[in-house]
């Protein structure tokens, strides 16, 4: 039997510290190391991207800031250096995370390169791009566009297509949900060691992971930390994506700054997932969620809020605990219940990894995405 052809794939995502650019940094390495050539365009190398992996290349996008625009262009820029590297590299598709400017970056690129040298275009859409963007009329015809224009679209759990259907009117081409994955790596320090850095003793952690932006509600993060009954029997970790100073306040407010652990920018988040205990997260909307997905693959169940994709990664009751969308008291409630249950909390920890590797794991989501290409590509 031939084994299949490999493919030459280009791939862009937002380089800063969120979801979907550590998830098309994990899926350009699992890629690499099927045998994929993998080309990774912008303007910065993704936070998660090793620096000298095999198959991997990474092409810089320089802007310039020219006196004639008020403001720096990128999406141009971006178009021409897509076509440039499909064009002297073969690249079979274009792989854009989320629309804008990725996807509309790419349809530019395709349109400038001869008809037997256009690449396929696969765009995943990975949250704000339907649900913010999707509903402003400044950017909403552009996202129409582009994903109508798009060979594949994929989305990372059913609730974000169902948004992008009903929002942005999508019929063409029908959308692909492949769920968000994570295989750890192994952690390069033990748990106790990890706990001694922190300065923890008994306490449990409770573990926060994200960006820190609006929607991720650090608010409510705090608030609900600063209600839990127990406040001697714990320490907050936040693993911040961007700088949590604007936040001391609010700590300093809820009284709670001496139960706070603050850690900036981690590369390592497999040494800190194996200390926690317990994950906290209080989103007002989340399509997936893939730091709920990490602390699962460490036996580490979350309290999260019911929205968005989220139910779709967490069984309640069963993998984690949910609870409605800003009620820091029924946060803290589940919070105190598992924190006083250690039991429960280590068989909610088990269905975690449990599920993890079943529904969410490399093995299961990487070859959904190839055979994606290959049908694209066909």
């Amino acid at each position: 039997m031939t084994e299949p052809r490999r493919l030459k794939i280009g791939i862009t995502c937002y380089a800063s510290v969120g979801g979907s650019g550590i998830l098309a940094s994990a899926l350009g390495e699992a890629l690499a190391a099927h045998g994929h050539e993998i080309h990774f365009i912008g303007s910065e190398r993704p936070f998660r991207l090793p620096a000298h992996a095999a198959g991997i290349y990474f092409h810089p996008v320089v802007i310039n800031d020219y006196g004639l625009f008020r403001y720096p262009d990128y999406t141009l820029p971006l178009s021409v250096k897509m076509a440039e590297v499909t064009r002297d590299f073969g690249l079979d598709l274009l792989h854009v995370h989320y629309a804008v400017p990725h996807a509309t970056a790419a349809i530019l690129a395709r349109s400038m390169l001869p008809v037997g040298n256009q690449p396929r275009v696969v765009t995943t859409l990975h949250g704000t791009d339907t649900t913010l963007l999707g509903r402003d009329p400044g950017y909403g015809p552009a996202i129409r566009h582009a994903l109508a224009c798009s060979d594949a679209i994929t989305t990372v759990s059913h609730f974000l297509a169902r948004e992008t259907r009903q929002l942005l009117s999508v019929e063409q081409p029908p959308i692909d949900v492949i769920h968000n994955f994570f295989d750890p790596k192994a952690p390069r320090r033990s748990r106790e060691e990890v706990r001694r850095e922190l300065g923890v003793g008994d306490e449990a952690i409770i573990f926060h992971s994200s960006n820190l932006r609006p929607i991720k509600r650090i608010d409510l993060l705090l608030k609900t930390a600063s209600l839990i009954r127990n406040q001697k029997g714990f320490k907050l970790l936040i693993l911040a994506g961007e700088s949590f100073a604007p936040f001391a306040d609010l700590a300093r407010h809820f009284k709670i700054e001496n139960r706070l652990i603050i850690r900036e920018k981690v590369n390592d988040i497999e040494d800190y997932l194996q200390a926690a205990d317990l994950g906290l997260y209080t989103s007002e909307s989340e399509s997936f969620c893939l730091s709920i997905l990490e602390a699962m693959c460490f036996a580490c169940p979350s309290v999260a809020t019911a929205v968005g994709g989220i139910p779709e990664v967490v069984e309640d009751g069963v993998s984690g605990m949910l609870a409605p969308s800003g009620d820091a008291a029924a946060l803290a409630a589940a919070i105190d219940s598992l924190l006083e249950n250690p039991s429960r909390r280590s068989a909610m920890g088990k269905a975690a990894a449990i599920r993890a590797k079943k529904y969410f794991s490399t093995k299961v989501i990487v070859p959904k995405y190839e055979a994606l290409y290959r049908r694209v590509c066909a």
